[in-house]
């Protein structure tokens, strides 16, 4: 499950954090600009597609839910702009 495997990953890198698919990890402090960075890269290569220039928006990133979405819109070819 695709949510799943990224809310490892986050829990990954911060074993404390206590965090379900609604929560918005901004306003919870653990995203800088490289963990930013990490997440794109770890979407692109767990889920095997690039992120378009137009789908880099922060809402896109805020909770494992907009990832999980944005995963699905790029699985489908779907893109949004």
């Amino acid at each position: 499950m695709v949510s799943t495997q990224i809310l490892s990953f986050i829990q990954g890198r911060f074993p404390q954090a206590q965090i379900g698919e609604t929560d918005d990890i901004f306003a919870c402090g653990y995203i800088n600009s490289l963990f930013a960075m990490e997440l794109v890269m770890f979407l692109e290569k767990t889920f095997e597609f690039m992120i378009p220039n137009d789908e880099l928006s922060i809402d896109n990133f805020r909770t494992v839910s907009a990832m999980t979405a944005l995963v699905g819109r790029q699985r489908r070819g779907v893109t949004v702009g």
